[in-house]
């Protein structure tokens, strides 16, 4: 279970009562049961069972007559018209419709294919028609259940402090506003607007924390202006810059033009290698031929030449290839300097240190462009790149800081708070980092190291074993939400806005009521590996289950047309 995740979800509520209601699929097959129990028991007086249930006699007669009619094998009508059989068609109906529109992305079209190749357009209307309005019954569905369910986690969710990453993206010509807490990865925002100003974002990000305990105190982004004006001005948030950023304008500044330096020095040293050779063959050619007396030709001294400008040009070569290569490792090392603790050992990095790290990788990253004598053009985005580290510098001195005020709020001893912030708090820090690495043994050296830092937790001398279970826990929680401070990535959020973009793509247009669909189900229906969805890792508290929501709000399938075309 995640740690302040409670595994308590409130009970769905019952369908509501049909009895007597007319029009409903339910309802009809309900009195027909009925109906047909009391045949069984002798009573075969349809009239005074219509009188009894108000149900016109005539009304009666044709939903018997349409059993006996219908274009389906008789086994097929008869549990479909019965309770259970129609439960178990809405759910199917129901999942395989939740399934290709919702978690797929598909349209109604695709539902109708399902129904057609299963065969269950003898008893479930398959027309283009009847499944545009199914689709759009309950995507309206889940955006209630979203409002109601944020309503009621937020009514029941314990005050905390968040971090958002925020960006924008466009479906042709209109923004998408994203943003979302890159811990739980819950989306907090996700809707169009007619543009990106900062006060559109500081109205768009108001109305959707409203009714919620959190605070924003630091938002991850790029570093457009309106993004840094609603971030400080409005969240009164501390803005952290996205690491992406200043690696794309190092590699746009460099990538390219070193390449390009490389393949020349290549060339040059090909063509150079190339006149070695012809020269080397010419003398032997000459050697060979040569007769009678007179001077020989000097071959040596020219080969000479030669071999000395080929080897000028390998030189040149490598030169290059080291220089794409320093810039390449110092571009490497700001991402593995950016970090609050050290991946290698987990002592704690402060800003100074972070500073003058930092500083060193743009050292090299510079002293190679000058040598490159690269574009004003590319010397700019290295600028431009380099202007952000006083804000990486102060993000890092940020976290420290929130770390220590929320270590010392546990009122711990001197020595078990020392623990905490030397080893706890980095060792789960590491298991963070470890969650983000990209091949299999950089995730396991981080947890071994990790686990080497909790070692001394088994000792009889370690401080934090005079702390009883509840406390331990209490230390732990507050640990590990200090080592998930520190956001330096908004990639959650061009994640999503790449699914945004293949979900626009598929169905050529997203409307409001889709978008909020789509992140009703983000939030609320998609789980990790652990079974959590972001909304219980947000709130703390499991939601309701959407897809039994969707059994009991939305009604049974609609029945085929009485004289509908068939699909053979």
């Amino acid at each position: 279970m995640v740690s302040g995740y409670e595994d308590t979800p409130e009970k769905q509520e019952p369908a509501p009562v049909r009895s007597g209601q007319r029009g409903d699929r339910r309802n009809e097959v309900e009195l027909l049961e009925a109906f047909r129990q009391c045949r069984r028991s002798g009573d075969n007086n349809l009239l005074q069972f219509c009188q009894d249930h108000s149900v016109p006699e005539s009304t009666m007669r044709y939903w018997l007559s349409r059993q006996e009619s219908a274009d389906a094998p008789a086994g097929w009508v008869e549990l479909v018209e019965s309770p259970d059989g129609l439960a178990l068609l809405h759910e199917i109906v129901t999942a395989a419709t939740f399934v290709i529109t919702q978690e797929l992305g598909g349209g109604y079209r695709p539902v109708s294919r399902f129904l057609e190749l299963s065969g269950l357009w003898r008893v479930v209307g398959a027309g283009y028609g009847t499944q545009f309005e199914s689709v759009k019954a309950m995507e309206e569905a889940i955006v209630e259940f979203g409002g109601e369910e944020r309503e009621r986690l937020a009514d029941q969710m314990a005050p905390k402090s968040i971090t958002v990453a925020e960006d924008e993206t466009f479906h042709g010509s209109q923004p998408c506003l994203v943003a979302i807490e890159p811990v739980s990865n819950f989306i907090i925002l996700e809707e169009y607007a007619p543009d990106r100003r900062a006060e559109t974002w500081d109205d768009a990000m108001a109305s959707a924390l409203e009714g919620m305990p959190v605070k924003v105190f630091q938002s991850t982004g790029d570093e457009a202006k309106a993004l840094l004006k609603h971030a400080r001005e409005s969240l009164d948030a501390h803005h952290s810059p996205d690491l992406f950023h200043p690696q794309q304008d190092i590699s746009r500044a460099t990538s390219l033009p070193l390449e390009r330096q490389i393949k020349a020095a290549a060339k040059a040293a090909d063509d150079a290698q190339q006149r070695h050779d012809a020269l080397v063959e010419e003398a032997e050619t000459y050697e060979a031929q040569r007769v009678g007396p007179g001077r020989p030709r000097d071959y040596a001294s020219r080969i000479q030449e030669v071999s000395d400008e080929v080897e000028r040009a390998n030189g040149r070569v490598e030169e290059a290839e080291a220089r794409r290569r320093q810039v390449r490792d110092a571009a490497r090392a700001i991402s593995a300097v950016y970090h609050p603790f050290d991946l290698e050992t987990g002592e704690e990095r402060d800003s100074a240190r972070a500073e003058t790290e930092l500083e060193a990788q743009f050292a090299i990253i510079e002293e190679a462009a000058d040598e490159a004598k690269l574009t004003i053009k590319c010397r700019e985005l290295l600028n431009k790149a380099h202007r952000i580290v006083p804000q990486m510098v102060a993000t890092i001195a940020l976290i420290h800081t929130l770390i220590r005020v929320k270590v010392e709020a546990l009122g711990l001893a001197e020595d078990a708070e020392d623990v905490v912030l030397d080893r706890l708090v980095p060792a789960l820090y590491l298991d963070e980092a470890a969650k983000k690495a990209s091949t299999a043994e950089q995730r396991s050296d981080l947890r071994n190291r990790a686990e080497e830092l909790r070692a001394p937790r088994d000792r009889a001398d370690d401080p934090l074993s005079r702390l009883d279970d509840g406390e331990r826990s209490a230390v732990h929680d507050v640990a590990l939400e200090c080592a998930q401070l520190f956001q330096r990535s908004s990639s959650c959020v061009e994640g999503r806005n790449g699914v945004l973009a293949l979900r626009r793509h598929s169905l050529h247009r997203l409307t409001p009521r889709k978008l909020a669909a789509f992140t009703v189900v983000h939030n609320y229906a998609t789980t990790r590996a652990d079974g959590t969805t972001a909304a219980g890792r947000f709130f703390g508290r499991r939601p309701r289950d959407l897809f039994a929501y969707l059994l009991v709000r939305l009604p049974p399938p609609a029945r085929p047309a009485a004289n509908r075309v068939t699909f053979h």
